[in-house]
């Protein structure tokens, strides 16, 4: 019967100029997806296809990055020869923050657990739900019991410094990429988290008044920085803060993640440098004295969000409100991270709705295809809290009744193909055991939104891989159908996702790293 399943399976490769080994090999592939129910499979490895209309083909060995793999064993970086790509565009190097690429992989004894990414996800997704459902112009419903406000610690940076205020909403967990910033004149060099869901850039800085987490490179020193000022409270700028304090005329600024991290200190200016061509003078920054929390041993954090504290904003200037990111598809590889309106234009593009509330990248999200399918969702199940892109999600967030629908899909059609269901893992509950298995297939997932833009989502960010006998389907509902949706990051990897403020519109290019 396998026998039979496989010839009929290796039938679907057809051609018969091959010869008799080629034939021999298509048949035992086809033998092993056939052991699975996979003709429509057998019939990719036959004819080397690595996705149909309704699946992709994917490598379990290519779910877990090598443990081993040193920075010399990364991937190249990727370079700026796109065709239609021009001089104006300032592309900088985006790495994982946990993986053998990163600048901070020295500093590490041994990435967070599965767990520890997942809680601090959901901590980081429960925050910015929270900050939505507060700001007035979000939809979300505020006052919930079980989201607790958290406040900025009652500190000062010296005797004569004011304590800063409560910072409403400003809890988010920080991003997993990095990049790396040149900062002062001369420039030191500092790795940062980028942040979409973020407006104020920020590093450690010397002294510390109180303490500092521990990083990786040295402190930045203001008094080494010709170029370096303090922001006067006077300032309008000093106003652009969410929150800010005053100490002897100069501007305070504080602010705090989702897992209790947070940065007190100085508002101020200096020359930040991009690359090693492209400076951007007078850029304002928090220059924390006060730091503490879980930042991977960074310097500090990037703000690209829509706020008047963020990059984009502040240099709309010289790059006209728009950059683009493409996260790499595993640990060992390299994105990109570009500033400047000298990209080719994105594949798709949707509206980006800024009227729904501040900081975050709003989209209309209007339906989810699965194996090519359009899943039965109304079109108001996702109107009613919105939808927004944020590279320092992980895990896709979407509303109870557009998750029911697609996890009901996603597990009617791995039990089609036999694959074996597994124990959940904290908030992802649609898991598999690939225990012994060398490809699998998996059914195709598609987002789509307003303007006709669809994310075919990457084969390497369908799944969340913990182990070979935990395999997990990436995605995740929220409590209430009233918590606003979040595109992650993991849904984002190889898409060139382009942002452009002054055209209001966020778009999409598959295979961009």
């Amino acid at each position: 019967m396998a026998a039979a399943a496989a010839a009929r399976c290796a039938g679907h490769g057809g051609g018969g100029g091959g010869g008799f080994l080629l034939r021999r090999r298509l048949l035992a592939a086809a033998a092993f997806l056939a052991a699975f129910g996979l003709c429509a499979a057998a019939d990719d490895a036959a004819t080397g296809r690595g996705q149909g209309h309704d699946h992709v083909m994917l490598s379990v060995e290519d779910m877990f990055p090598d443990s081993s793999s040193s920075s010399s064993s990364c991937d190249a970086p990727p370079r700026d020869h796109r065709h239609g790509a021009t001089s104006s565009t300032t592309r900088m190097t985006i790495v994982h923050r946990h993986g053998p690429c990163s600048p901070l992989a020295a500093a590490h004894d041994k990435p967070p657990s599965h767990g520890e990414i997942l809680a601090a996800d959901q901590s980081r997704a429960e925050s910015i739900q929270h900050r939505v459902s507060t700001t007035g112009t979000g939809r979300g419903k505020p006052n919930r019991s079980r989201r607790r406000q958290q406040q900025p610690p009652a500190a000062s940076l010296s005797s004569s410094t004011a304590s800063l205020p409560a910072s409403p909403g400003r809890a988010l967990g920080t991003g997993n990429y990095v990049v790396t910033v040149g900062l002062g004149t001369p420039a030191s060099r500092y790795t940062v988290v980028f942040d979409t869901g973020s407006d104020t850039t920020w590093v450690q800085c010397q002294p510390c008044v109180v303490a500092c987490y521990e990083q990786r490179e040295k402190l930045f020193d203001p008094a080494s920085s010709s170029t370096y000022a303090n922001v006067s409270c006077a300032a309008p700028a000093c106003s652009d803060l969410d929150v800010s304090g005053c100490s002897g005329g100069h501007c305070l600024y504080g602010v705090q993640y989702g897992d209790g991290s947070y940065s007190i200190g100085f508002f101020a200016m200096d020359t930040l440098t991009l690359s090693s061509y492209d400076a951007v003078k007078g850029f304002r920054f928090g220059c924390g004295e006060r730091n503490d929390g879980l930042f991977g041993e960074a310097a500090g954090l990037l703000g690209l969000g829509r706020g008047k504290t963020s990059l984009p904003v502040q240099t709309y200037g010289k790059y006209g409100g728009v950059f683009a990111h493409c996260l790499p598809a595993r640990s060992t590889g390299t994105g990109y991270l570009d500033f400047g309106a000298g990209s080719p234009p994105p594949a798709t593009t949707t509206p980006m709705l800024t009227g729904n509330g501040p900081t975050f990248y709003y989209v209309g999200m209007t339906g989810i295809r699965v194996g090519g399918r359009l899943l039965p969702i109304a079109p108001s199940v996702f109107a009613a809290a919105g939808t927004i892109v944020d590279s320092g999600t992980v895990i896709t967030r979407l509303p109870p009744a557009a998750y029911s629908s697609l996890r009901s899909a996603f597990a009617a059609a791995m039990a089609a193909r036999g694959y074996r269901k597994a124990a959940a893992v904290s908030l992802l509950d649609t898991c598999y055991d690939f225990t012994g298995m060398s490809q699998v297939a998996i059914p195709t997932v598609s987002l789509l939104f307003r303007g006709g833009a669809a994310l075919d989502v990457d084969a390497s960010g369908i799944m969340y891989t913990v182990s070979a006998s935990q395999v997990c389907l990436a995605f995740a509902g929220n409590e209430d159908g009233d918590d606003v949706g979040i595109v992650g990051n993991t849904q984002l990897k190889t898409f060139g996702v382009s942002y452009d403020i002054g055209k209001k519109v966020v778009g999409f290019s598959p295979g961009a790293c």
